[in-house]
């Protein structure tokens, strides 16, 4: 990440004081005019920026000084690893009241039941349990939950050994983080972070049902069967949704950002009419505009940051799938999700996340700016033709990284008519708060059709108007 001076001179600039109209004073330094729409004949003089005291503006650092600073942050960066696994070894996961290992996530009861004595409970809020809630003003260098290690391609087969048995059970840990014991039918559960990207360190479970999930995309696909494809309407079965765990990364950010640009402060707006042709006039505005250096330097902290990190869903990409969906349907409440527990995602589909840390970085790195840039918004309202920003950076001090699963019902749709050029659909339907958002393929034809009809109309309608002046005049 690029790292800008930390405590420039010119954090906290005055805002721009533009003289009354009345009292024909300009700014002490002049330039050359600015103006929207064909160039100014009138010679006037543009005013621009305050005035500078004597001081030469403050400079920006170029790419090899941010590149040096970026690098020895880095070097001097404090790395912390926090262990999220749960303690238990690896095989038996019991019920703690009554030692059974056959458990189920309850949607109704919206608690993990066990099987035999039916007690319910959850885990423990993973924030509070693993020090993970701590002040994001402290944060330096990186810390890094267990579940973010760096995947390992090589790890997919992995043995557990039965606590009550002692037998030896082989799990796939790209398909499925259970089993049952062949000899004693223990559900046996890899409990602890594997370096291969299938367990994360917590879970945000399922808060709405399925049925309020079907009810919600029927709802989201009628509202659009009007212009969608004969084929989908007909072949449309709401039913055939699926609840699924996707991977995302939680980031928290302690920061410092440095925004420089420039800002227009408009001085006068006047009108001129000029003639085009022979009988036609046309009538131009144009405006004179004070031009103003604006910088802004702040100390930022960000909270629960998150982004996506499994590929597949990667929202760049939708040549094959509608993938943007799945960040349409945000937020999601992460300060509620609980330590890993694998029970949580029996009768569930989950992704497995396939990107690191340094994967995704770039893309944190552009929210922080995002964010920096709205944090500034509120400060720059005086320049009201708006600012530009020209340079721009955030140093980090610090930075939380956590791997949490997010629930997600999901419906797919694939366009099969279009033989290997087809486009599966999704419409997703965020299982915690109920947004929902997706696609549905759509008919040219019947856009073409309104679109060719409303311009009927519009020309019939412009018809009348005219023969109603013609003979009105």
């Amino acid at each position: 990440m690029s790292v800008p001076p930390e405590h420039p001179e010119w954090a906290r600039p005055d805002q721009p004081a533009r003289p009354p109209a009345e009292s024909g004073r300009e700014p002490a330094v002049q330039g050359p005019p600015q103006q929207a729409g064909p160039p100014h004949q009138s010679g006037s003089p543009q005013q621009s920026g305050p005035p500078q005291q004597g001081k030469s503006p403050a400079q920006m650092l170029g790419d090899d000084q941010i590149a040096g600073a970026t690098e020895a942050a880095r070097q001097h960066a404090a790395h912390r690893i926090i262990d999220t696994s749960s303690g238990r070894s690896d095989g038996l996961s019991k019920c703690p009241r009554c030692g059974s290992t056959d458990i189920k996530y309850s949607l109704s009861a919206k608690a993990l039941v066990c099987a035999y004595c039916r007690h319910q409970w959850n885990e423990d809020n993973a924030e509070q349990a693993f020090g993970l809630d701590s002040s994001i003003a402290e944060l330096q260098g990186h810390t890094m939950a267990s579940g973010t290690a760096d995947i390992r391609e090589d790890v997919s087969v992995v043995t557990l050994k039965c606590q009550g048995c002692g037998a030896e059970v082989v799990i796939n840990v790209d398909q499925e983080l259970q089993a049952r014991c062949h000899w004693c039918r223990q559900t046996l559960s890899v409990n602890t972070q594997i370096p291969n990207g299938a367990v994360p360190d917590a879970v945000l479970p399922f808060e709405l049902t399925r049925e309020q999930a079907i009810e919600r995309i029927d709802e989201f696909a009628g509202k659009r069967k009007a212009f969608a494809h004969g084929r989908f309407k007909q072949e449309f079965v709401p039913d055939n949704v699926m609840g699924v765990y996707i991977p995302y990364m939680v980031v928290d950010g302690n920061m410092h950002a440095v925004l420089g640009g420039t800002g227009e402060v408009t001085t006068r707006q006047y009108t001129v009419r000029r003639r085009v042709g022979k009988d036609n006039y046309v009538t131009e505005t144009y405006y004179d505009a004070d031009v103003y250096n604006v910088q802004r330097a702040f100390d930022l902290l960000v909270d629960d940051l998150t982004v996506e990190s499994a590929q597949r869903f990667n929202a760049r990409d939708n040549s094959q799938a509608t993938n943007n969906i799945l960040n349409a349907v945000q937020p999601y409440d992460t300060e509620n999700a609980v330590a890993y527990n694998s029970n949580y995602l029996k009768g569930f589909t989950s992704e497995r996340r396939d990107l690191d840390v340094q994967d995704v970085d770039d893309a944190v790195e552009d929210k922080f700016l995002a964010i920096a840039r709205a944090k500034a918004l509120p400060t720059i309202g005086r320049y009201d033709r708006g600012v530009r920003w020209e340079q721009e950076g955030v140093a980090v001090h610090g930075t939380r990284w956590v791997a949490v699963y997010v629930p997600v019902w999901l419906y797919s749709y694939a366009d099969s008519a279009k033989g290997e050029n087809s486009l599966t659909h999704y419409i997703a339907v965020n299982a915690r708060n109920g947004n929902t958002m997706g696609s549905v393929p759509v008919s040219h034809p019947k856009i073409f059709a309104v679109a060719c009809l409303a311009g009927s109309v519009a020309a019939a309608v412009g018809a009348v108007v005219g023969f109603g002046w013609f003979f009105a005049g």
